[in-house]
């Protein structure tokens, strides 16, 4: 008896007996682990397809996952009964979800048909949104029939949803057809969509959203506005981005924050520290600034880091900025990053009465990893706090454990020192 049939013997005693893990392995040696245009495999695509759509509806979720892959194998063959199922409306919901992510897999006329017929007509959300993803990983050939849905506002969000998902420049006309429809939503995923182009036909509109009256438009604006820093000078970005830092909603504020922190330019850096020491900034907004200027990436923008270091006389302001300035990555600024958290520490800074920010300056000097950290992170060992010393020990493993390592050994034996210091020391060898 060849490999082949034995398998399908397998399946069959599988099936027959409700042995469904055994049986999904039988179907994917079959079909996933042969030539499916072999003549057996031909002659049982029946059978096999009979066998693998029982396993769907019957199977748990995983055993569902793994049939989904042998259907797809199976060819064109399987999408009837996939339809079939989708179509049933008295059918298990997950049945029909996994029916509709399977066709999704198919780019076939009927396939697509199918899909679009559930968005028109269903009335499960959930289902329909699967079934507008499995459209959008169809590809181009899904264009057309999505196109089609925009007409009907029913089915119009789910199609620019879909649309979205194909990324694929033929996308572009029918999504700027729906960009002044009166459901914002629709506006909203239209420029979300439009965003991933660099085409000249987008950016016009995004200006234009800005002063959408629907804040969900205005954020969409400015986060698609945030991927075209190369348009910075030509559409004067940093300009038109600034007054939405002051935006009504909070969400768009922060949008602009992270928008601006892309153009990588002093003026779009000034802006956000103007807005970090507003005092009418909420505490939400000046965190999400102070990550956006540490992303500007330029050295300006750490200066005003370390100006509102020194303004402002809250803890989790402090916190925040000594954290993101140990992530700072440009070669060129972790060496005055280092400078500013060190000088934080010489200088005796209020700030370094609190343990929490201490231990994050700790932190942070040993991901900068620069070795005049070392001296100073020594003296960390001194603190009262022990996580606070714990902190220091690690960022010196961090920073050069062999170096490190060499001067505690050394500085061990130094009678001179306090007794807090020689005791920090002393922990820290240990947990070398």
């Amino acid at each position: 008896m060849s490999n082949i049939n034995q398998l399908l013997v397998q399946a069959q005693t599988a099936y027959d007996g409700a042995d469904w893990s055994s049986l999904i392995q039988y179907l994917q040696q079959l079909i996933l682990g042969q030539d499916c245009e072999h003549p057996e495999i031909v002659k049982n695509r029946e059978y096999l397809l009979k066998l693998a759509i029982s396993m769907l509806e019957m199977g748990n979720f995983q055993e569902r996952w793994e049939i989904t892959k042998v259907l797809t194998r199976l060819g064109n063959i399987a999408i009837p009964p996939l339809i079939e199922i989708l179509k049933d409306e008295e059918a298990e919901e997950e049945l029909r979800w996994y029916a509709a992510r399977t066709l999704g897999e198919f780019q076939h006329p009927k396939a697509i048909a199918s899909l679009v017929e559930l968005l028109k007509t269903d009335e499960d959300e959930e289902l329909k949104a699967i079934a507008a993803t499995a459209l959008g990983q169809m590809g181009t050939v899904a264009i057309t029939s999505l196109t089609e849905l925009l007409a009907d506002e029913d089915t119009r969000l789910l199609a620019v949803r879909s649309l979205f998902c194909i990324r694929q420049p033929e996308t572009i006309t029918p999504l700027l057809s729906v960009i002044q429809d009166p459901q914002a939503a629709i506006r909203a995923a239209a420029i979300e969509a439009l965003s991933s182009f660099h085409d000249e036909r987008v950016p016009p509109e995004l200006l234009n959203a800005l002063d959408d009256i629907a804040a969900t438009v205005r954020r969409a604006a400015v986060l698609g506005l945030g991927f075209r820093p190369d348009l910075r000078q030509a559409l004067d970005l940093v300009t038109k981005l600034q007054p939405k830092l002051y935006d009504f909603n909070l969400e768009v504020c922060c949008a602009a924050a992270v928008s601006l922190s892309r153009m990588g330019s002093d003026d779009a850096a000034k802006y956000l520290f103007d807005l970090l020491i507003s005092p009418q900034t909420p505490i939400n907004l000046q965190l999400e600034t102070i990550r956006a200027l540490s992303w500007v990436g330029t050295l300006s923008s750490l200066k005003y880091l370390q100006t509102a270091f020194n303004q402002t006389t809250s803890e989790t302001l402090w916190q925040q900025i000594v954290t993101v300035l140990g992530r700072v990555q440009k070669p060129q600024l972790t060496t005055p990053a280092t400078e500013i958290l060190l000088q934080i520490l010489r200088l005796q800074h209020p700030a370094i009465e609190i343990a929490n920010v201490k231990s994050a300056i700790a932190l942070s000097l040993g991901k900068l990893g620069k070795m005049p950290a070392i001296e100073p992170l020594i003296s960390l060992l001194a603190d009262s706090n022990a996580s606070v010393r714990l902190h220091a020990i690690a960022a010196l493993k961090n920073l050069d454990a062999e170096a490190a390592h060499q001067q505690l050994q050394q500085l061990a034996n130094n009678a001179t020192l306090t007794p807090d210091l020689q005791q920090g020391i002393a922990i820290a060898l240990a947990e070398w």
